[in-house]
């Protein structure tokens, strides 16, 4: 499992961009785009001033989708027509008139999103999970980080575990995970964490999850900065209750041990005898980079274990050579869909949608909220 932030670190983090975040209620008529050497500037006009951020990666890709420009049109503007990009996001703002929510930290723009956010935070999610940690002694931090689009909390029990074979023992766990820019719900999410090289991997049944979704926010000022409340809406509250008694228990005992039986499946299952046919089958079905692709290979011969539960540790191996730790996470999830998929013969299903594309920049969750 990839390293991140100590729990400390993680925390302060927190507090530091909780003290440097600022967001925006906006109609869109009181936005303007300029563009300079492929860098664009959002200004929002408020009623006695006016504030001005750069526009971030995804807010850029946000943007795009919502006024409907095709990203490659979008980019091709950026890179080697700016004004002409200005123009259409402009003219588009001023013609399609809406109220947009608009999420800025250090200076940028990281999120362009619907008025009806609900803002689940990062540091509310740790503070409700913290003190727990605390009193759980059998609870253990293993990994956490946090990102510019998503934070991650893993733990696990180091109480409960089991072997998968002799020797090859697996303990049970949590991921704790939340986006502040509309790429995906809050989840807390099953985790199995490999003892002997560290793999985790993320158990696609019983998640659960809590969508940014809310109420559409009342007001007639043209754009307004809005404030954290100071209590959380009860049925937020309620979820965060949840998540707490979650994290007590440290996973069900009966679907860890469930889990564990697939495993032990997945070590009957041969994926046949050419690991390189296996490997690009896996790649193509999942679209992996050729970065992945050579990683998952090698681990998966280096492992001498040519059976379905050898591709799946192959895959959460390969995470940890992955630079980047949200997308180290996306294998572990990977390595999850792997385990929930019915066992035919080593082979990835046709009809089984992945659960990570690609676009034109980088690769990210299927999960957006738009």
């Amino acid at each position: 499992m990839k390293q991140g932030k100590s729990i400390i670190q993680l925390a302060q983090e927190l507090e530091r961009q909780r003290q440097a975040r600022k967001d925006f209620i906006a109609d869109t008529r009181s936005l303007q785009v300029q563009t300079d050497v492929s860098r664009s500037q959002l200004r929002i006009k408020l009623d006695q001033a006016e504030e001005n951020f750069w526009l971030n990666e995804l807010a850029h890709k946000q943007l795009a989708e919502r006024l409907q420009i095709p990203q490659k049109y979008y980019n091709k503007m950026r890179f080697e027509y700016p004004a002409l990009l200005d123009e259409n996001i402009n003219s588009w703002l001023e013609k399609q008139a809406e109220r947009r929510m608009i999420r800025t930290l250090d200076g940028q723009v990281r999120a362009f999103l619907s008025d009806r956010y609900r803002r689940l935070d990062n540091l509310e999610l740790a503070d409700a999970i913290f003190p727990i940690l605390q009193d759980l002694k059998t609870i253990e931090v293993v990994s956490s980080e946090v990102t510019e689009t998503h934070m991650y909390i893993k733990i696990t029990n180091k109480r409960l575990r089991a072997e998968v074979a002799v020797g090859d023992v697996v303990q049970a766990g949590l991921v704790i995970s939340n986006s502040e820019v509309g790429l995906g719900s809050l989840k807390v999410e099953p985790l199995i964490f490999r003892l002997v090289c560290k793999n985790g991997l993320i158990v696609k049944d019983y998640a659960q999850k809590r969508y940014h979704v809310g109420k559409q926010i009342e007001n007639e000022d043209s754009a307004y900065e809005i404030f954290s409340d100071e209590t959380l809406a009860q049925d937020d509250k309620a979820f965060f209750m949840k998540v707490q008694d979650t994290v007590r228990v440290a996973i069900d005992e009966v679907k860890f041990h469930l889990s564990v039986d697939k495993l032990k499946a997945a070590m009957q299952e041969s994926t046949g005898r050419d690991p390189v046919k296996t490997v690009e089958v896996l790649a193509d079905r999942y679209i992996l980079n050729q970065n992945e692709r050579g990683s998952i290979l090698r681990h998966f011969i280096m492992g001498g274990d040519n059976s379905w539960y050898g591709l799946i540790n192959a895959v959460t191996r390969a995470s940890q050579d992955v630079e980047d730790y949200s997308r180290a996470t996306d294998l572990e999830r990977l390595g999850g869909e792997l385990l929930a998929l019915p066992l035919d013969k080593g082979k990835v299903p046709v009809s089984v949608t992945p659960v990570i594309k690609k676009n034109r920049s980088n690769i990210i969750p299927l999960e957006m909220v738009k």
